[in-house]
């Protein structure tokens, strides 16, 4: 199912930035150079879907995919505006980095990115753990979503089941 979230009422948390730092992990959009290195982490951990519609997103000015690194290596990553306009995802967080707020810190950054690019209101597409996303930005559900965009996919491109 989509869920809803207004951009507008989003803010920093210095406390989630804070916690970040202190475990060395920096948030910043992908470089197109980057592109290779990302969807090779990408495909085996959540599916070629999700690496294609990453690669869309490196391709916009600005890139609209943000990575979560850590010691120079990928953890994490976040899009928007890759399938569709004002849609956020695919996101996904390394199993090792799960449970520390990254997935939080990737989700709040580009949900902020969304906002400044003027979207009032953004779309999580096909939301996979909602209680984290209705507690993490206040997104709600949007009944009759389901398959939404995504129906008639060729079945090949479908993304795995992954939680943050």
């Amino acid at each position: 199912m989509d869920m809803l979230v207004k951009l507008y009422e989003l803010k920093r948390d210095p406390a989630l930035d804070s916690r970040m730092v202190s475990q060395g992990v920096v948030i910043r959009r992908v470089l197109p150079p980057e592109l290779p290195v990302l969807t090779s982490w990408i495909e085996p951990r959540f599916g070629a879907g999700w690496a294609a519609e990453a690669t869309a997103a490196t391709m916009r000015q600005p890139t609209t995919c943000f990575i979560a690194i850590k010691d120079e290596r990928l953890i994490g990553f976040a899009c928007h505006d890759a399938t569709a306009k004002g849609f956020f995802g695919p996101t996904g967080v390394d199993e090792a980095a799960r449970g520390k707020g990254v997935g939080h810190a990737l989700l709040l950054e580009t949900l902020l990115d969304m906002y400044a690019q003027g979207y009032p209101y953004g779309v999580i597409g096909g939301a996979g753990p909602m209680e984290f996303y209705r507690r993490s930005v206040g997104a709600i559900p949007i009944e009759g979503s389901v398959p939404g965009i995504y129906r008639g996919m060729l079945p090949q491109a479908q993304p795995n089941e992954v939680s943050d």
